[in-house]
């Protein structure tokens, strides 16, 4: 299988890449909607969807009831509802930018996918990441094109010519600057560790989990034990990266109505919001990648010696699907950590959030960063 694959034209290769993450991007964000309503029915203690359902299905005894009470239909109501439902277009908004913001919005979502390893098989005893674009500069193309997102939601409350999302595209722009420096000071600990005096450089992703790999009690150890502070400052900033609640100030809608998507609907409003999720599901796989091992299932244990215990060596293709459900499951947890956070913590004021950004997250990851700096030289002098 894997030699078919590389046996294909460089162009097949590329095009069935771009498929396969619009087919994995998109339904992945329409779970997410799903999961957002049954996340916040548990935790507000009340039902969530489940009374949707396909009139032919409710005669499949079984599995159409199960499916109904699970609310997966309630996907497939909502997306042909964007689908079909009136676009809505104001007279006053400027109508070329107000239809190019949402699809701004999804170029970077649907981009950094590919630079991020989502699985690992075995070849020749080694290792190999999955992943559609294994550049050696994984990170710093996630960091440079997901900041690209923000012209998007700038060009959305520009273009609508409305006070409300233009106030919204304001504090996007300012809340992306202020966070995005703790977000990549966050990390940079992380690569000082894995680049040891005289090895090659690296800001590949790949390399963190295979750091994470190594035999012995510190090799093994994943980095959210071994730098928990940058952990904490990089997933309170991700969280203003991908305006989540509380955090959610470019579409804050107890002081905005909707911010920067006040004047969109229908399928418009949509791809904002699937590019939200995406943001989300990049976040956190980058996340799992840099500090909980990325595909090892636990720590101490990476994937070579599940594959050993399993006798799953000679299997690249089953090891390979193991390996992107161990994956997945870490991504799903996170998942449902931002939206645990999002129905449980009340949003912060504007000020609030300024306060948190400059005055409390960046001097700390200018600290821990100092800190992680003199250890590390330290100990490998």
């Amino acid at each position: 299988m894997v030699d078919f694959w590389f046996s294909l034209p460089l162009v097949v290769q590329g095009l069935l890449k771009g498929l396969a993450v619009i087919l994995v991007v998109f339904p992945m964000s329409s779970l997410c909607t799903m999961a957002e309503r049954k996340v916040s029915a548990w935790i507000q203690g009340r039902p969530g969807p489940n009374r949707t359902i396909v009139p032919w299905a409710a005669y499949v005894p079984v599995i159409g009831p199960l499916l109904q009470r699970m609310g997966l239909f309630q996907l497939a109501a909502d997306g042909l509802k964007f689908l079909v439902k009136e676009e809505p277009v104001p007279g006053h908004v400027n109508k070329p930018y107000f239809t190019l913001a949402p699809l701004i919005a999804m170029i970077p979502a649907l981009t950094t996918v590919t630079v991020v390893p989502f699985g690992a098989y075995l070849s020749g005893g080694q290792v190999v990441p999955l992943v559609l674009a294994n550049v050696d500069v994984g990170l710093l193309a996630v960091f440079a094109v997901s900041s690209l997102g923000i012209y998007s939601l700038i060009l959305a409350g520009w273009a609508s010519n409305s006070k409300y999302p233009f106030l919204g595209g304001v504090r996007a722009s300012a809340q992306l600057i202020s966070y995005e420096l703790s977000l990549t000071l966050a990390v940079l600990p992380v690569f000082l560790w894995i680049n040891a005096p005289g090895t090659a450089g690296t800001l590949s992703l790949a390399k963190v989990v295979e750091f994470q790999s190594q035999p012995g009690f510190w090799g093994g150890t994943w980095f959210i034990f071994t730098m928990p502070l940058s952990a904490l400052i990089f997933i309170i900033a991700l969280f203003a990266e991908t305006n989540r609640q509380p955090f959610d100030m470019p579409e804050s809608e107890s002081d905005l109505v909707g911010g920067f998507h006040t004047e969109y609907g229908a399928f418009k409003w949509a791809l904002f919001f699937v590019a939200e999720y995406a943001n989300m599901i990049v976040g956190s796989g980058v996340f799992t990648l840099l500090f909980l091992g990325g595909w090892n299932p636990l720590p101490w244990i990476p994937l070579a010696t599940l594959a050993g215990w399993l006798h799953l060596g000679g299997h690249p293709l089953i090891l390979g699907l193991l390996s992107i459900g161990i994956f997945i499951g870490k991504i799903a947890f996170l998942i449902f950590f931002f939206m645990w956070v999002r129905w449980t913590v009340p949003r912060f004021r504007y000020d609030q959030v300024m306060k948190i950004g400059w005055q409390k997250l960046l001097p700390l990851a200018i600290a821990n960063l100092l800190v992680y700096a003199l250890g590390i030289a330290f100990l490998t002098k």
